[in-house]
């Protein structure tokens, strides 16, 4: 295996976006391999062709293919069905809040996530259409996402947002055109999605495979994880218990869905007796 081959995932994974949706040339491959090297702590000969191959691979795929964010993140989309520590960065969604069982068929839920998605497509169509968004690039609609609380047993106690994130260049002029635009197509008001910036930090994480019911099984395991490495759950007015659904909950068996699981974390308070962790 190429011994740059670990520090040089960390430098795409720093640029994969920059990388996808700008149209590379020849001096652009080596103003990057110039900028990787700097980066990586590496003179220009120590870079392996690797690196070089890569930047090609990816500048290639990115004149056909649609960015996914699925999988150019691979830890914030991709994680194992082990409970373990990330640092998630600040990003931008669209997001819609609301009350009740998400199960309810004609409540809140189904109803915001309709608004949602109706907003990212209007976004992603824009290309087909007048209007220009400066820096656009094609993507993949990511996953669906939401934030948790519930203040009382039962699920018609649930308080949730629902989220889709929005690629890095719908700016907030960018995101209130694309609100007007599709509430005067559909006739539909979508004033209820917000603009919103998440900025998750410290988090522990895991795949959890199966029902939702089921759940509580693997946020024992992560909460256990984390007090292990010393750190508590931390719930507030702006950290919750976070989901992205990988799964269609319509075409996939309940017992085959993945869902992505995540609570924020604090350090835990030092017992008395115990000392510092």
């Amino acid at each position: 295996m190429d011994p740059l081959s670990g520090k040089a995932e960390e430098f795409f994974a720093a640029h994969s976006t920059t990388l996808w949706f700008t149209k590379i040339g020849c001096c652009d491959i080596l103003e990057m391999k110039e900028q990787a090297a700097l980066e990586l702590g590496l003179g220009r000969r120590e870079l392996s062709d690797t690196l070089t191959k890569e930047l090609l691979d990816r500048q290639r795929r990115s004149a056909t293919m649609a960015f996914d964010y699925k999988k150019e993140y691979k830890a914030l989309y991709q994680p194992p069905c082990t409970p373990h520590l990330i640092t998630v960065p600040s990003m931008t969604f669209a997001a819609v809040r609301g009350q009740g069982d998400p199960n309810d068929p004609a409540g809140e839920y189904k109803a915001a996530v309709e608004l949602l998605y109706g907003l990212l497509y209007t976004i992603k169509m824009s290309k087909k259409g007048s209007y220009r968004m400066e820096g656009y690039f094609d993507f993949v609609v990511p996953p669906l996402e939401g934030l948790w609380e519930q203040t009382s047993a039962g699920k018609k106690n649930f308080r949730w947002m629902s989220l889709l994130r929005l690629p890095e260049f719908v700016t907030r002029k960018e995101f209130d055109w694309a609100v007007r635009e599709v509430s005067a197509k559909k006739k539909q008001d979508f004033s209820k999605v917000e603009y919103l910036t998440y900025d998750e930090g410290l988090c522990v994480q895991c795949l959890h495979l199966g029902l939702y019911d089921d759940e509580p099984e693997t946020l024992a395991r992560m909460d256990a994880f984390a007090a292990e490495q010393g750190y508590a759950v931390d719930f507030s007015e702006t950290r919750f218990h976070h989901e992205i659904y990988l799964s269609d909950h319509n075409r996939t068996l309940p017992e085959k869905r993945k869902t992505i699981l995540r609570h924020p974390l604090q350090k835990a308070p030092c017992h008395p007796s115990a000392g510092p962790l």
